[in-house]
């Protein structure tokens, strides 16, 4: 058994984005008993005493079958994310595209101060029926100071304004922002044509005396990328056809970091 989550869901840590969205969350133990679970979205209404079992039994199931735990479940636009933290585990329904690292880093920070909590009051984790009458209140003021603390909302709605407006440059095939942990926060791309630029381009960034360098790559189609971090908050690809040339490209990037520098420091 569970303890039933009748708390109201706070609205400043969900995002009205398209692009990226976390859905559901549950936190339950090892045998599958989960003591909480939160809806960020009206997208999935699922019963959190039915999900946390089932990702248990398909945990054990796969330990047993080929030596190790999944830790991704992909169901077509949406995947189940699970964090193993010790007694601990962490399921996420989220879309597919999202960053999987910044997913784990937000679950890290939660796990953190949950544990604190849970020493202190001496909580019996493992236990069939996890009781404590502050644990979901709790667990709401975490998550909500954890999630929003992760972005400056005010911000990143003026630049994602901005960035809408950028691909009636004709020359530009798209436009993708995400934040320096990887997670997509716009992108003039629908989901599916999103997903597989994502799954064909993985970005490596070199640091190199606190300054991270500009990254260029070029597709099978000939289409090309320049892009650009901005001031380690965001990073900007604009994403170009095979005809533009390389000094228009980097014309716009330069234009378009500026202009969110600008945004930044309003």
């Amino acid at each position: 058994m569970g303890i039933e989550d009748k708390s109201a869901m706070h609205s400043k840590i969900r995002r009205s984005y398209d692009n990226t969205i976390i859905h559901n969350l549950f936190i339950f133990n090892k045998s599958g008993i989960c003591f909480y679970g939160k809806n960020f979205t009206n997208h999935f209404n699922m019963e959190k005493n039915l999900v946390s079992p089932f990702i248990t039994a398909l945990m054990s199931f796969s330990k047993e079958m080929i030596g190790k735990k999944f830790k991704t479940i992909e169901m077509g636009d949406v995947k189940f994310v699970i964090f193993e933290m010790g007694s601990i585990n962490y399921s996420i329904l989220c879309d597919s595209i999202e960053n999987e690292t910044f997913l784990g880093e937000i679950v890290l920070q939660i796990n953190k101060r949950l544990r604190r909590y849970i020493n202190k009051k001496k909580i019996n984790i493992n236990a069939e029926i996890v009781y404590d009458s502050d644990l979901i209140e709790i667990l709401d003021n975490i998550i909500d100071d954890t999630l929003s603390s992760e972005f400056d909302l005010k911000v990143e709605e003026a630049i994602i304004e901005y960035m809408k407006e950028i691909i009636l440059i004709n020359e530009m095939d798209g436009t993708i922002l995400l934040t320096n942990r990887g997670k997509v926060i716009y992108s003039s791309y629908n989901k599916l044509d999103l997903k597989n630029f994502l799954k064909e381009v993985e970005f490596r960034v070199k640091i190199h005396n606190n300054s991270i360098l500009k990254l260029f790559y070029t597709f099978k189609d000939k289409r090309f990328i320049f892009s650009e971090y901005v001031q380690n908050k965001y990073f900007i690809i604009l994403v170009f056809d095979s005809h533009v040339k390389f000094g228009m490209a980097e014309h716009y990037l330069t234009r378009i970091v500026n202009s969110v520098k600008k945004i930044l420091l309003d």
